[in-house]
């Protein structure tokens, strides 16, 4: 047996993944944002370079898609299954709806005294102009092959039937929602309201059981792994025009609606 000098061993590897901004399908990630497609080849890098000891989650996110959510999730889920490898989630400003969903991906989820986690539910959002289109003499034409083609239609007026089937789809993926949170947290969650909607601040947080402890990255894990420990960074580079200060159109008006949802948590 060959005995290696203290300072010849190798010091215990952490690896971080930023995860920050809002959620989105990879068609609008020229916004800012996290989808699973871009996410892949650095989730992938974090548990397979290097050995880690863990993998931690850096959050700051309002929440966006719930298919990117669980695929981003289920990704993170896979690799620490596969290769036995704990996870740890620390929760910056926000991590609420599909944030927190990311969140549950973690075996401990640790956040700051001022941290917003939670609102899982589901909400659709949108505006209708079928009496400013009166007003002015504009006429909507619309032809559909199937007469739901055209549902939620926000030219024309409100229908009773489009919302009871908007409804039923939240319903599903709510229930979606909820199993995965009830999966991941199991018997810590406490509380009668955790899946109307409702946020928490820090500490409120830990008493419902939706987050572990109050804590930070770099002290938690050298509590946990000692002070010797590394930590290897993994985050998405900016597109090269961004890189640049260049915006492109659709840059801009993904950002208007980012923002709309980060202002929904005071950010």
């Amino acid at each position: 047996m060959t005995l290696w000098p203290k300072s010849l061993k190798k010091s215990p590897r952490v690896a971080v993944l930023r995860l920050q901004g809002v959620i989105a399908s990879a068609a609008r990630f020229g916004a800012g944002g996290l989808n699973d497609a871009t996410l892949a080849p650095l989730i992938e890098r974090a548990f397979r370079k290097g050995r880690p000891k863990a993998v931690a989650l850096v959050l700051n996110s309002p929440g966006g898609s719930p298919v990117q959510s669980s695929l981003i999730a289920a990704r993170i889920r896979r690799l620490a299954e596969e290769k036995n490898i704990p996870v740890y989630a620390f929760v910056e400003d926000v991590a609420a709806s599909g944030g927190y969903w990311l969140a549950s991906a973690a075996d401990r989820i640790y956040v700051d005294q001022s941290s917003i986690v939670g609102s899982i539910g589901v909400i659709s959002a949108s505006f209708g102009f079928s009496e400013l289109m009166q007003r002015h003499g504009i006429e909507r034409r619309v032809h559909t092959a199937g007469k739901d083609k055209s549902m939620l239609d926000p030219f024309r007026p409100e229908r009773a039937g489009d919302v009871k089937r908007l409804k039923a789809l939240q319903s599903q993926i709510h229930a979606a929602f909820i199993s995965q949170i009830k999966t991941r947290r199991g018997d810590r969650l406490n509380g009668d309201d955790l899946f109307t909607g409702e946020i928490w601040i820090g500490a409120g947080a830990v008493d419902v059981g939706l987050a572990d402890d109050i804590g930070h990255l770099v002290p938690t894990m050298k509590e946990i792994f000692g002070d010797k420990t590394r930590f290897v960074v993994h985050g998405p580079k900016k597109p090269l025009l961004r890189r640049f200060g260049v915006q492109v159109a659709s840059d801009v008006l993904g950002g208007i609606e980012d923002r709309a949802l980060w202002a929904q948590y005071g950010m």
